[in-house]
């Protein structure tokens, strides 16, 4: 028996990371939808549903008070406040899918990550980058969610992020939707072949 047979079968965990507009959450929800054997990670929110989101398929949308009383309960993998909203992981749905041996998928910022990071579980980073900023400010006004002031906001939180990409282990660019999205899934299957 070699020696990656006779492992114990875990899930592992995979982070998608990006600056707002950049297609994170439509290149998840194709990841779902091609892959069906992942558990997926919805986080929760504290900001208003945009555009076609639905609550408990996109986000979980709950109040501020709510949110903070789960902070209270220790009930996050992860949480940050990006912009006057709150966003955070809940912790019970990962951990039960990791132990059960499936992969979990999260959508989650680079604040978010840094403190996945720290928990010790299998894990595998990747961030998705816009082709430009200029095309990055396209789809932010495109999708027509935001304020100008907003989309200035958000222009200025992807530059920084976009500095964080090193903290990675890949980068994959957001140009072309499928191709971004197969560019994912080839990195998920390497990911059964590591030896730890």
């Amino acid at each position: 028996m070699n020696r990656t047979s006779s492992k114990k079968t875990r899930g592992r965990l995979f982070i998608v990371s990006a600056p707002s507009g950049t297609g994170k959450t439509t290149v998840v929800n194709l990841l779902m939808k091609v892959d069906a054997r992942f558990a997926r990670s919805i986080s929760m929110t504290t900001r208003e549903p945009r555009g076609r989101e639905k609550n408990g398929r996109d986000y979980w949308f709950v109040s501020a008070a709510y949110f903070k009383k789960q902070i209270r309960r220790g009930a996050f993998l992860e949480y940050a406040r990006v912009l006057g909203s709150f966003y955070g992981t809940p912790k019970a749905p990962i951990a039960k899918a990791l132990k059960a041996g499936h992969n979990a998928l999260m959508s989650i910022d680079i604040q978010g990550t840094r403190q996945v990071k720290k928990c010790g579980l299998p894990l595998t980073t990747i961030f998705l980058l816009p082709p430009s900023m200029r095309v990055l400010e396209q789809r932010l006004r495109k999708r027509g969610t935001e304020t100008p002031r907003e989309i200035t906001e958000r222009l200025n939180l992807a530059r920084k992020e976009l500095t964080a990409m090193n903290e990675y282990d890949y980068a994959v660019v957001n140009g072309q939707l499928k191709e971004a999205t197969e560019a994912i899934r080839t990195i998920i299957r390497a990911q059964r072949y590591r030896v730890q």
